[in-house]
């Protein structure tokens, strides 16, 4: 950006994780962060409150989470091969109440 205006777009960490931002400075809030074994989190949510929606697993495999920063539980698992199980229970203790084969 700007002079005086920049932002945090993208931060690489010291383990290989890429953290990337949107927002305005002084506003920039997490959306997604990448992992050096192909994860995939991707967060919602204003600066200081984001929180973990969706994980992608590099076998195809996506979780979905539901819940407030640091109570994130999963509710739902899809399979690549089209399978889907879903969750109810608070983080932690979640368990699998239906399963749709594929």
């Amino acid at each position: 950006g700007e002079r005086g205006a920049e932002r945090l777009m993208c931060r690489e960490l010291a383990n290989g994780t890429m953290e990337h931002y949107e927002g305005e400075k002084g506003a920039e809030r997490m959306v997604r962060a990448e992992f050096a074994d192909g994860e995939v989190q991707h967060y919602e949510g204003e600066q200081d409150a984001e929180r973990c929606v969706r994980v992608e697993w590099p076998d195809g495999t996506v979780l979905h989470y539901e819940g407030e920063r640091g109570a994130e539980r999963m509710v739902r698992m899809e399979f690549a091969d089209g399978t889907m199980e879903h969750y109810e229970g608070e983080q932690g203790a979640e368990r699998v109440v239906r399963v749709d084969a594929a």
